[in-house]
């Protein structure tokens, strides 16, 4: 599908009254996934996605843009999960094959999550390393300050990954603290002076500050002592798929 309307990041497209006419981001983001939570008509909310015009989402300020982003995010990863389980089993085509149309744009996993939420980051440069092609929509729609808690709020489809919610502009900074602090308690293993922390703190380290960085997000959540310095080592990711997540809204 051809890309419509795109413009250089930073370009204003109509105003904020003139979006306002449109469908909303964010509502269609967050009825996406609840149709794809509760086996409702994905279809119809593809649609809405899709007809979204540009404008629209040039008009989200940074709340209801890293909502919005993250509901789709987890609504594509479950709407083809669901229909397909063993997707998951070709990661690379997984994650690079466009998986829903928004504005009129097909994307994919990647551009959503390191295009768009992590504003152009290389996916393989663990958080060092630009992209120094993002599209023309990716540039145009990105967040301005990356938040690397979205790697607490992004569920790709395996056992590894952090639960799925619906994420509500008023609510996302809390709910994103709660979700970090639930996914680090629950995944991290400390002992003998070790910290045993989440791979994908590995993949993304310079998202997180490096090894420094990953220390302070454990005391931040509470999960080793103010004081404490422990050894920070990786666990394995466990790419079992599950799709519980994806079913039952909350």
């Amino acid at each position: 599908m051809a890309e419509r309307g795109a413009t250089d990041e930073g370009t204003t497209v109509g105003d904020r009254s003139d979006a306002a006419a449109e469908p909303a981001p964010v509502d269609a983001a967050r009825e996406f996934l609840r149709a794809v939570r509760t086996d409702g008509d994905v279809d119809s909310a593809r649609r809405r996605l899709d007809a979204l015009p540009p404008a629209a989402l040039d008009a989200l300020d940074a709340a209801e843009r890293l909502s919005f982003w993250i509901n789709v995010y987890n609504g594509a990863t479950g709407d083809a999960l669901l229909d397909d389980p063993t997707r998951l089993a070709d990661r690379r085509r997984f994650f690079g094959a466009p998986v829903v149309s928004v504005a009129g744009t097909d994307l994919s996993l990647d551009e959503i999550e390191h295009g768009i939420l992590r504003r152009s980051q290389w996916k393989y440069g663990l958080g060092y390393l630009p992209d120094p092609f993002p599209s023309a929509f990716v540039r145009r729609h990105r967040v301005a300050e990356p938040d690397p808690r979205i790697h607490f709020a992004l569920n790709c489809g395996a056992a590894a990954c952090p639960a799925v919610f619906a994420y509500e502009p008023a609510t996302v900074a809390e709910r994103l603290d709660r979700a970090a602090e639930t996914y680090l308690r629950g995944e991290t293993v400390v002992a003998d002076g070790t910290a045993r922390v989440p791979r994908l703190m590995l993949w993304y380290r310079g998202d997180f500050g490096g090894t420094s960085g990953i220390r302070d997000w454990l005391r931040r959540y509470g999960v080793i002592e103010a004081d404490a310095a422990p050894r920070v080592r990786y666990r394995e990711y466990d790419w079992t798929p599950s799709l519980d997540p994806f079913r039952g809204g909350d």
